[in-house]
């Protein structure tokens, strides 16, 4: 008799556990995983609804997320969409205003891997700030930051609509330049100190969707500085330059070198510096309108292929 009742309570005692261990299953929240540049990854309980961003592109991508009406802060310098700028600021991306970010008690600071001081970020961590840190390195990998923004903010349905266009434009524009003849391109950030960009560069990866090839491509640094007389050895077809406004013409020092093949084709290109300069969507206008630079070149130099 014994027996039976303390197997009752034993039998009752499973099953309220597995009842409360059911019901505890069904209320939490799954986490919400996000990989950190760099290796590992951070975990969120819910999505964030007070984000702060640490680069003019990292803002732009959570409005591209659908995640606008969630920025709290953002840095100097962030200016697209239009929204943006009047959004707090916390800083610049070299200096940031750690008093104002804890102030605004984000529950996601998202930083920039390579463009942000490691220093700060972790000061941010030790203060118990949640930071995610990205970086894009490959236009393609654009589309897959939206949709992790998307999904650590909770609109993961415009994250996905996004990306996935973002793909289908990337898509077409690699299969209509796949077969065309290459061109040799060098690409100026800035003319004095003259510098320009490797062949790991996002922007020399983006290029080559068009057939682009950087002359300066094997260099170890991803923005070395260079002598204007490596230009003159490479003799590049075309030059290229990041351009704010129209009256800009940062390449016309060239013009002083007749014997370049930039300089008689008539090939000193400029791409919009916003655009080409940033991992953002935008991105994408600027790889398009440098793939059409790259076929006016082309209808020139190789009329029958173009």
């Amino acid at each position: 008799m014994v027996w039976k009742v303390n197997s009752i309570r034993n039998l009752r005692l499973v099953a309220m556990m597995i009842l409360l261990l059911s019901a505890s299953a069904h209320g939490a929240e799954p986490a919400i995983s996000l990989p950190q540049a760099g290796g590992g990854y951070i975990q969120l309980s819910e999505p964030a609804e007070h984000i702060v961003t640490l680069a003019p592109n990292l803002a732009e991508l959570v409005f591209a997320a659908g995640a606008g009406h969630k920025l709290k802060g953002v840095v100097k310098h962030s200016q697209f969409p239009s929204a943006v700028q009047d959004i707090a600021k916390v800083g610049d991306a070299f200096r940031i205003d750690l008093e104002r970010i804890i102030e605004m008690g984000p529950d996601l600071v998202i930083a920039w891997r390579s463009g942000n001081p490691q220093t700060a970020l972790q000061k941010l961590e030790q203060l118990g700030l949640r930071v995610w840190q990205i970086e894009i390195e490959h236009p393609h990998e654009i589309a897959q930051a939206v949709e992790s923004i998307a999904l650590a903010a909770g609109t993961s349905p415009t994250g996905k609509i996004v990306a996935a266009r973002l793909r289908a434009r990337l898509a077409e524009l690699e299969q209509a330049n796949t077969h065309k003849p290459g061109v040799d391109y060098f690409y100026q950030v800035a003319a004095q100190p003259l510098y320009t960009v490797n062949g790991e560069h996002i922007i020399s990866r983006s290029l080559a969707i068009c057939g682009g090839r950087n002359v300066f491509a094997d260099l170890v640094s991803l923005a070395p500085q260079i002598s204007k007389e490596s230009v003159i050895v490479a003799n590049p077809e075309v030059m290229l330059a990041p351009q704010s406004n129209e009256a800009e013409s940062g390449l016309d020092n060239w013009l002083d070198w007749p014997q370049l093949r930039a300089v008689k084709n008539h090939s000193l290109l400029y791409l919009p510096a916003d655009q080409i300069s940033q991992a953002t969507p935008r991105l994408l206008d600027s790889i398009e309108l440098a793939c059409k630079l790259f076929d006016r070149l082309r209808q020139k130099t190789h009329p029958s292929e173009a």
